[in-house]
């Protein structure tokens, strides 16, 4: 079996992602949509995509298959329901919504329609998090009972032009967006590896001190002063987990920007930038060579124009030893990869799921648990560190 699928907003990753379902052979068209028409036509000719539609409404009306949605990050949920309602499959970038209510509607959306939502969390193939999936299964952490995981990217690290690139003249103003309304690389990557959720949170926010326009409450359209936040979770399991969300931080994120530390009974694993250790109650291992991807094409590479070079480390990482290579079509053998060899497993999930008619592992119900945290943690920011409960939609339905 095969689909169609529109790739909506074909700017940075967009357009990487669409090549990617070109090559697949669970896919036979793939079309470009974007607001700028000229990018539209720029990716269809760049990837060798089938066409390039005028507007995300075009898309909805046409007979294409499926949606892969890569605009703003606040503007996923209501797209997604609307693509779900108009009969299309969905795949979306990270984050599913930015409220519990858009949340709810695209759960019931699924629900309704039985057509395939997936969400592309690059943490979930994160080396680091397939390790320790593997090891958790195995029993090897014994009991798991604080767990951390963190998003460490400084604005000046390619930030300010990413934001320019996406925002145009008034850029300040999405900039600004809240760093707990994007968690889903640090939770996901900590729930990943060890299923659960969470229940109840705590957070603080950092208010922002540069002084630049960005992080600040009368320029940002979120009304949003903070540029860093800490969250304490309380688990369903009795444990806890504690994520940062960094955007002022002096860390080479370009190296690593999303890490992880899993604390159990019987052993531990823990992540800096460059290295990663398993230890027990005897002895410590380096594990740093089965977590370490190999770049798949050059950072100077022609696609790669409009990224800023502190920002192409994510588009070019290939796969870790850790990685299940063979589960991918051998079309995706040295083609590009990103997010330290995320983006080939994902488009795979969702391929495989809207071909099968299966759930993709991060279906709606897993990304409410790696996407509703850190939409209450912010509130909890907002409220001084209030504790406050954590909504939990339940496990998808038996297929």
């Amino acid at each position: 079996m095969t689909f169609s699928i529109g790739v909506v907003g074909v700017g940075q990753f967009g357009g990487h992602f669409a090549h990617l379902f070109k090559l697949h052979p669970g896919v036979s068209e793939v079309y470009a949509v974007d607001e700028l028409p000229e990018r539209a036509s720029a990716a269809q000719e760049r990837w060798g995509l089938d066409g390039a539609l005028g507007s995300f409404e075009e898309l909805l009306e046409s007979d294409v298959d499926a949606v892969a949605i890569f605009t703003q990050r606040w503007t996923h949920g209501p797209l997604v329901e609307r693509a779900l309602r108009a009969g299309k499959h969905v795949y979306s970038a990270v984050p599913m919504a930015i409220s519990e209510d858009e949340i709810e509607r695209i759960i019931e959306a699924v629900r309704e329609t039985k057509l395939v939502y997936a969400m592309g969390e690059t943490s979930f193939y994160n080396p680091a998090t397939v390790f320790a999936r593997q090891q958790h299964a195995a029993g090897k952490f014994g009991r798991i009972f604080y767990t951390e995981g963190d998003y460490v990217h400084d604005m000046d690290l390619g930030f300010y032009e990413a934001y320019q690139y996406s925002g145009g003249e008034r850029w300040k103003e999405t900039a600004s967006y809240p760093p707990m309304l994007y968690p889903t690389h640090a939770i996901g990557g900590v729930l990943g590896a060890v299923p659960g959720h969470a229940v109840s949170v705590s957070c603080i926010g950092v208010k922002d001190q540069r002084g630049d326009g960005v992080f600040d409450k009368d320029v940002s359209m979120f009304a949003n002063d903070f540029s860093n936040a800490t969250a304490l979770f309380e688990m369903n399991d009795g444990g806890a987990m504690r994520t940062n969300e960094m955007r002022r931080v002096g860390y080479p994120s370009h190296i690593r920007e999303s890490r992880f530390r899993f604390f159990g009974t019987e052993a531990s694993f823990e992540q800096l930038a460059t290295t990663t250790v398993w230890q027990d109650k005897s002895s410590v291992h380096d594990v740093s060579e089965q977590v370490e991807t190999k770049p798949t094409m050059s950072a100077d590479d022609p696609s790669l124009a409009d990224v800023a070079p502190e920002l192409r480390d994510a588009f070019i990482s290939g796969l870790a030893p850790v990685h299940d290579q063979s589960r991918l079509p051998r079309e995706f053998l040295g083609a590009p990869n990103g997010h330290e060899g995320s983006h080939q497993f994902l488009v795979d999930d969702f391929v495989t799921a809207v071909n099968n008619r299966s759930l993709p592992p991060v279906n709606a119900w897993v990304a409410a648990r790696f996407t509703l945290p850190g939409i209450v943690a912010h509130e909890s920011a907002l409220r001084g560190g209030e504790r406050l409960p954590i909504r939990d939609f339940g496990d998808a339905p038996v297929q």
